[in-house]
């Protein structure tokens, strides 16, 4: 029997510390929810910034709440080309010694010394997902796309936390390069 999961596709995205939003929206603000995401207690706010490297910028870049103990920008190697940054590709939360980048907000600016990030495709799964499916906390595992443009995913990670909801993550590039689409389900293969 197979096993399979849902997908999601993330476009580039902005996790601010409450620190930078000040810098960028003034002093006490807070971030208004626009809607909430698939992880719960994340959500995308109304909120967006630019983001200036050294060959372009990119605007309208939207925040990703709540707000976090450090700034991170995940963008797709694309947007890095354009912004003229070279990041590396990392799991969420690892940024030490990654490129920074200059924000740009309605209220000011602020420059992240470190923090810009493609991110790694990985599974979001609680303890009864992983469970089920066979697998463990930061297992590395294979994902199967069926289709015309099919592929195999490999080194993508798992992530088990009971706050978590079931769905593996990858950025706009690489789900477009298999003609997947938000919510198809996926093989994992171990």
């Amino acid at each position: 029997m197979k096993k399979t999961l849902p997908i999601a596709l993330s476009n580039k995205h902005i996790h601010v510390s409450q620190e930078d939003l000040e810098k960028l929206f003034g002093e006490g603000y807070e971030l208004t929810k626009l809607k909430d995401l698939s992880q719960p207690g994340q959500y995308a706010c109304e909120e967006k910034v630019d983001a200036v490297g050294p060959k372009g910028e990119l605007k309208g870049i939207r925040i990703l709440g709540p707000v976090r103990p450090v700034t991170q920008f995940e963008l797709s190697v694309s947007d890095a080309f354009k912004l003229g940054i070279k990041p590396e590709i990392r799991n969420s939360g690892e940024i030490k010694d990654t490129p920074g980048v200059k924000l740009v907000g309605p209220k000011g600016e602020t420059t992240i010394n470190e923090g810009v990030i493609v991110a790694a495709r990985h599974i979001h799964m609680n303890t009864k997902d992983a469970k089920d499916l066979g697998v463990a906390d930061k297992d590395v595992v294979k994902i199967k796309i069926e289709g015309p443009r099919g592929l195999t995913f490999d080194e993508v990670l798992v992530r088990v936390s009971d706050s978590y909801a079931l769905e593996m993550h990858v950025d706009v590039e690489e789900g477009n390069a298999c003609g997947v689409k938000n919510r198809e389900l996926v093989e994992l293969v171990k």
